[in-house]
């Protein structure tokens, strides 16, 4: 069983690692909010997205491309309006109340993007070539989290010099726009895989 839950780990971080949306979307979440609540919603969404993924299989790799992209690019849009109407500048009850917040944006920005993946695509096929859905959950999961805190770390890093450095109306802006152009990308992507 070791040596199914490490492979599935390594195809699973390997597949996903390289050009990613979901990394660069981390990264923004974890430049707006702080790290210990994004990292939460994100594993929360793996943990599920994973779990479908394992679960149903081949079906999640032939899920129309128009579905995915609605619900990639809807995700992106839902994200960039939270941020658009956070507040700049936080008062002594909505620190108390941001990491709830920031754990469910994160968490819906992930599970509700990118269904169909390469990552989930691996992970159901490590799960029916191997046939231990635990396992390969396991390793697909802990993959994917190792993914997002690296995204996270540093996304912080970024928080912490913007903060010092940038004023909170320009990363709203620069925030927002980011996670724009990522749905217009997921768009442009799927539209373009169809063509080739």
């Amino acid at each position: 069983m070791i040596p199914i839950l490490f492979a599935t780990y390594g195809a699973v971080f390997v597949a996903e690692i390289v050009g990613d949306k979901l990394l660069y979307t981390t990264g923004v979440l974890s430049a707006r909010y702080r790290t210990a609540p994004v990292l939460f919603g994100m594993a929360a969404a793996f943990m599920l997205k994973m779990a479908a993924a394992v679960a149903v299989g081949k079906a999640i790799s032939e899920l129309p491309p128009l579905f995915v992209v609605s619900l990639t690019s809807a995700s992106f849009l839902g994200v960039a309006i939270a941020l658009w109407f956070k507040p700049a500048e936080k008062s002594e009850k909505k620190r108390e109340t941001a990491a709830s917040k920031a754990a469910m944006v994160s968490f819906a920005a992930i599970f509700f993007s990118e269904w169909g993946d390469v990552g989930q695509i691996t992970a159901a096929a490590m799960a029916a070539r191997f046939g231990a859905p635990i396992v390969v959950w396991m390793g697909a999961v802990a993959a994917m989290v190792t993914k997002g805190a690296l995204a996270a770390s540093v996304g912080a890093g970024v928080r912490q010099w913007i903060a010092a450095n940038v004023p909170p109306r320009v990363v709203r802006y620069a925030g927002v726009s980011l996670l724009l152009l990522l749905g217009v990308l997921s768009v442009v992507e799927t539209l373009t895989e169809g063509h080739a």
